[in-house]
C-alpha cells in the first residue's frame, strides 16, 4: 500500500510490490469468554434483588443472555420495545447498521423485566428509556439509559461478586447464550437467526459446543 501510495504521487514509475499477497488470517474460533449454563445461573442468583438496582441488573444481564443481542442494542431499547403480543412478550432490539430485529422473550427474561419495571415504576412511559442509569450510590434512578461502558462495568461487578472470571464482558453473554442453545438441540441456522447474523459463519464463532469433544479426543493420546 505504501508502493502503491507512492506509485500515485508519481514519485515511483512503478509498484515493486504489487504481486506481494499478504497471509490469510482466518478466524474459525471466536475469542470471547463463555459461561457455563450453571455459571450463568450462579451469576443471575447472585444479585440482590431487594433493589431496583439489583432488579435493573438482573434483567439486563438476562436480556443479552436470552436474546443473543449486543450490549449496544439492548442499552439502547426504550420501554416500547418490551411488548406484548397476544399473550407473548417480544424483545424488539435495533441491531447493527439500524436493523430492527424482534424476537419472543424467554420466560425467565420476561420474568425479570417485569419485576424491574415494576419496582422502577416507569412502565408506563413507552417513550423512556428502558435501562436507567442511577443518581451515584444512592440507588435512586434517573431519567437517563445506562450507556454500554456503565453496563460493562457493572457485569464486571456482579461477576467479580458471583467468584466469576475477571475476563466476562457483556459479549460473554451473547456466546454463551448461543452456546447454550446449541448443546440443547438448537439448529445454528435458528441461532444465526436470534442472533441477527448476516452469515451462519458469524455465528459458529460464537458456538463453544465442540469444546468438550476436543478436549476428550485429546485424552485419548496416552504417553
Amino acid at each position: 500500500m505504501c508502493m502503491n501510495w507512492l506509485v500515485v504521487g508519481q514519485i515511483m514509475p512503478m509498484n515493486p510490490a504489487s504481486s506481494v499477497r499478504g497471509p490469510k488470517y482466518v478466524i474459525k474460533r471466536g475469542k470471547t469468554p463463555v459461561l457455563t449454563a450453571e455459571e450463568a445461573r450462579q451469576l443471575l442468583n447472585s444479585i440482590d434483588t431487594s433493589t431496583v438496582v439489583g432488579l435493573r441488573d438482573r434483567a439486563l444481564i438476562a436480556s443479552m443472555l436470552f436474546t443473543f443481542a449486543r450490549v449496544s442494542a439492548v442499552v439502547g431499547m426504550k420501554v416500547d420495545d418490551y411488548y406484548q403480543v397476544g399473550k407473548r412478550s417480544w424483545i424488539r432490539l435495533q441491531e447493527k447498521g439500524g436493523k430492527d430485529h424482534a424476537v419472543p422473550a424467554h420466560h425467565s427474561a420476561e420474568e425479570y423485566l417485569d419485576a424491574y419495571l415494576r419496582a422502577s415504576g416507569h412502565g408506563g412511559d413507552k417513550l423512556a428509556p428502558l435501562f436507567l442509569t442511577t443518581i451515584g450510590r444512592t440507588g435512586t434512578l434517573t431519567d437517563k439509559p445506562i450507556s454500554r461502558h456503565d453496563a460493562l462495568r457493572m457485569v464486571k461487578r456482579r461477576a467479580s461478586a458471583a467468584g466469576l472470571s475477571a475476563k466476562i464482558g457483556c459479549h460473554t453473554f451473547r456466546a454463551t447464550g448461543i452456546t447454550a442453545y446449541l448443546e440443547n438441540g438448537g439448529t445454528i441456522e435458528n441461532a444465526q437467526a436470534i442472533a441477527a447474523h448476516e452469515s451462519p459463519r458469524t455465528t459458529k464463532l460464537y458456538d463453544r459446543t465442540c469444546d468438550e469433544v476436543t478436549l476428550d479426543e485429546i485424552e485419548r493420546i496416552r504417553i
